[in-house]
């Protein structure tokens, strides 16, 4: 009886030393992929939750810090149809849009360190068909002071944004628009800037964009899922679809990548971009001096490819994007040492307040988790807005409609989208950072979008 129990005893140990042992080692394997876990994960658990479940957003997050991911997290889908849908997962790729003119502005800094240009190198040297070529200097580009007309946000300029185009093309069209104003008096955010910055880079490297990425961010850094996009979008590659949201999801048509070029061609993923700005910090793309000069805030909260966003009192570094119904949101916060890289395919609650949300919730101040409820109104209250809205010289009229319990906003006769009952009379549109408001007594509604706002009349 006693060699039985003392053969049972060391048996339970040993079960017990292995149990420890396999914890142990899974914890070292975790640690050197790159994997932890943030003490806030149920908080944001929580949070997508309820953006998945009340349909809000549809995308996907990492949080990094010191090349460690802490958190992950994907909701909706990458592909929508009848009878089957595609889950978004950690490795679906999608359109970045403007978060692109950091990879841009990176690969220039590297042109300046090897002393093929120079930050003060006027246009004309590379491209003198631009308008005031001679006066706009890299700087003026990499900074939106350079006056360079943003043709992609004119109507009459911008080119059939689903069609391929070729850079010179593009270049042609940029060279008629007019300067919108003397090189570094002003700023205004230039599309067609960083186009120019993409071709420019071209020229001086005898190599594609592509190939330029590929060499001096995605090899140096180990980008698995980083590339420019294609005409179309391919789901067999794990790319994603955008998407609008109405009465249900919709397809939003891609816009073609040659007419971003180096101001939004970029395809990525959370984990990629979270890679890329972990990479540019800790000095292995640019020097610290390149960095502090993509840091320095020219005009309007913008440096050289990189804006400063305020959440909390922590100040981050990065870039924001949109095309089409995808938007990105790329932030860096150097104290913490920490990365919040989200991109959504659908953005219906603002891509902002997810990210204010997720660093609220990372440094645990307080924060409540919304709910989504909305204000169920009666279709006497809501038939008393149905109708017409205009306004006295502007180029935009808006038809007030009702589908069952929901009003739906259209502008122009384009898609209408529904509104949310705030109150009895106040609504929003938080995919577009809108509010309205209406004065039954007055026949107005006034339209508030940040800190503007306009009063349109309904027609009898």
């Amino acid at each position: 009886m006693k060699n039985q129990i003392t053969n049972k005893q060391p048996s339970r140990f040993l079960k017990l030393f292995n149990i420890k042992c396999f914890v142990i080692y899974l914890s070292l394997v975790l640690s050197l992929y790159g994997y932890s876990q943030t003490p806030h994960q149920d908080k944001l658990d929580l949070f997508f939750d309820q953006l998945d479940k009340n349909n809000k957003a549809m995308g996907s997050l990492t949080l990094a810090k010191n090349d460690k991911v802490l958190y992950t997290r994907t909701i909706g889908y990458s592909e929508i149809k009848e009878d089957k849908s595609s889950p978004l997962n950690s490795t679906t790729k999608f359109r970045v849009g403007s978060v692109t003119k950091m990879f841009t502005a990176v690969m220039i800094f590297q042109l300046i360190e090897e002393g093929s240009l120079k930050l003060a190198d006027k246009l004309d040297k590379y491209v003198p068909q631009i308008p005031n070529s001679d006066k706009i200097s890299i700087r003026d580009i990499l900074s939106h002071t350079s006056g360079i007309h943003d043709i992609t946000a004119d109507p009459k300029l911008r080119p059939e944004r689903t069609a391929s185009i070729s850079k010179e093309e593009m270049l042609n069209i940029i060279s008629k628009a007019e300067s919108d104003f003397e090189p570094g008096t002003k700023f205004s955010y230039s599309n067609s800037g960083y186009f120019v910055l993409g071709y420019l880079l071209e020229k001086v490297t005898d190599k594609s964009y592509e190939e330029n990425l590929m060499e001096r961010i995605i090899e140096k850094v180990g980008l698995e899922n980083s590339y420019v996009a294609s005409g179309v979008t391919d789901p067999d590659k794990n790319e994603s679809y955008s998407y609008m949201r109405f009465d249900n999801w919709r397809q939003v048509p891609a816009t073609h990548w040659s007419i971003l070029f180096g101001s939004g061609s970029l395809v990525s993923t959370p984990d990629d971009m979270a890679r890329f700005i972990q990479a540019l910090f800790n000095h292995k793309l640019v020097s610290q001096e390149s960095l502090s000069h993509m840091k320095t805030i020219q005009k309007e909260g913008y440096g050289m490819g990189m804006e400063t966003f305020i959440f909390g009192d922590r100040i981050y570094f990065g870039h924001t994007g949109g095309i089409d119904g995808f938007g990105s949101w790329l932030a860096y916060q150097p104290e913490e040492k920490l990365a919040i890289a989200y991109v959504a395919n659908a953005k219906v609650y603002p891509i902002k307040k997810i990210i204010e949300v997720v660093a609220t919730i990372y440094f645990n101040q307080p924060f409540e988790i919304p709910t989504f409820k909305t204000l169920d109104l009666s279709t006497d209250v809501l038939d008393k807005y149905v109708g017409l809205y205009t306004r006295e010289g502007a180029p935009v009229n808006f038809t007030v409609s009702r589908k069952e319990k929901t009003l739906f906003l259209q502008m122009n006769g384009k898609e209408a989208l529904p509104l949310e009952a705030v109150s009895n009379n106040k609504f929003k549109l938080a995919s577009q950072g809108m509010s309205i408001e209406f004065n039954e007594k007055e026949n107005q509604m006034t339209f508030k979008r940040g800190s503007g706002a306009r009063v349109f009349t309904k027609e009898n």
